[in-house]
């Protein structure tokens, strides 16, 4: 039996995710998006409402990053989402976050955050804040590297939102190898 919930905004897992942008005189700025994903091959979809002082700065730079939000830096990240940057122009600073310039994108790299995407705006439309980046490069901290120089998702531990309860969830326990589980159904 199941039971039917309507229309919802509900899908697992919903990455949460830390967009840095530049405003026109070049201080940082950052919000928490949790409606995104990859788009394309190299391209990343994201949402960001028009009210929002990240979709102005798009508009005015045209590059952000996107910073994976990880369970070490929920608090910071939770409050980037709270605090608009509207009405707080130091959102990062008040966060206890640092921000250094992107190597590929003229947007901000935060320190803190270990995994970023530096991208170049491709789309934005402004009538349903649907944003559609370029992925340019990306980067990590060694310390969420494992031993062959690779991401390691239980190093990085990122954090997904969980929409029905309003809570943020870990993210890391293997369930199944990728493109070799099925196999045994051929």
């Amino acid at each position: 039996m199941r039971k039917n919930f309507g229309v919802q905004t509900w899908l697992y897992p919903m990455p949460v995710l830390i967009i840095g942008t530049y405003d026109e005189n070049g201080k940082p700025d950052a919000m928490n998006a949790a409606w995104g994903g990859i788009h394309d091959t190299n391209q990343i979809g994201v949402c960001i409402d028009p009210s929002h002082k990240t979709a102005k700065n798009l508009q005015f730079r045209k590059y952000f990053t996107v910073s994976v939000a990880d369970a070490a830096h929920i608090a910071e990240c939770d409050y980037l989402g709270l605090v608009s940057g509207n009405q707080e122009p130091d959102k990062l600073g008040k966060a206890g976050l640092h921000a250094r310039k992107g190597e590929f994108a003229d947007a901000p790299v935060i320190e803190e955050l270990p995994m970023t995407l530096e991208c170049r705006l491709i789309s934005y439309d402004a009538e349903n804040g649907c944003t559609v980046g370029e992925i340019l490069n990306i980067s990590a901290d060694e310390r969420i590297l494992d031993e062959n120089g690779k991401i390691s998702v239980e190093k990085l531990q990122p954090v997904t939102f969980d929409p029905v309860h309003h809570k943020y969830l870990k993210l890391g326990a293997v369930a199944g190898t990728a493109f070799k589980d099925g196999l045994k159904l051929k």
